[in-house]
């Protein structure tokens, strides 16, 4: 949610707080938004992934990047947090506020809740395209195995595939690394939902 609905803040007034807060906020057209607060099993789930790609790309000339890092989005300004980045070769930044922001991610994870779903698939989605380097989108359900990747083709579509039993892998081209859905979802426990109501509204 804004920070404070009733005052439209500067760049240079989101900077401030943004380097010197320990949670972190997006800013839009004005307004800031605190995106900290994700549930357990995000963060799980996150944990999970960042710890099997780091074994992955271990001694590799790639990394790895949780949601503190900074990402350009050229056209969603001035950059997001998305919740894992990654890429092979050398990173490159720019300095925003102060801060360095990552410009070349090839790899882009987000974690989905049902609050967040449609935004992430849609306009996000959207506006990560805007990032010259990018060309594989992971999203990841956190209350079931599912894993939806969108991989970008030479006449720039995106190719689909889902994946949605424990026993799944997805092969990850943009760094060449592999995810085993049991790995992914390690310690989570899955509740049946009996009707889409049931679902928990969480981040």
């Amino acid at each position: 949610m804004p920070v404070n609905l009733k005052h439209r803040y500067s760049l240079e007034e989101y900077f401030e707080i943004d380097r010197n807060s320990e949670e972190k906020y997006e800013y839009w057209d004005g307004e800031i938004f605190l995106i900290s607060g994700a549930s357990p099993e995000h963060n799980e789930v996150v944990f999970n992934i960042a710890r099997e790609l780091g074994i992955q790309l271990k001694r590799r000339p790639c990394k790895a990047f949780i949601s503190d890092q900074r990402v350009k989005v050229p056209i969603w300004p001035p950059y997001r947090y998305p919740d894992i980045v990654a890429l092979c070769g050398k990173p490159e930044y720019e300095n925003i506020g102060g801060v360095a922001t990552l410009l070349n991610p090839s790899l882009i994870i987000e974690v989905l809740s049902s609050s967040t779903e449609a935004f992430d698939r849609g306009d996000k989605f959207t506006y990560y395209k805007s990032i010259p380097s990018f060309s594989e989108y992971l999203l990841v359900a956190q209350h079931r195995p599912h894993i939806s990747q969108f991989v970008k083709q030479s006449d720039n579509k995106w190719l689909n595939t889902e994946v949605n039993s424990l026993t799944d892998s997805i092969y990850l081209a943009s760094i060449d690394a592999t995810l085993l859905l049991e790995e992914v979802y390690l310690g989570i426990e899955f509740k049946e939902l009996k009707d889409p109501s049931d679902e928990p509204n969480i981040l």
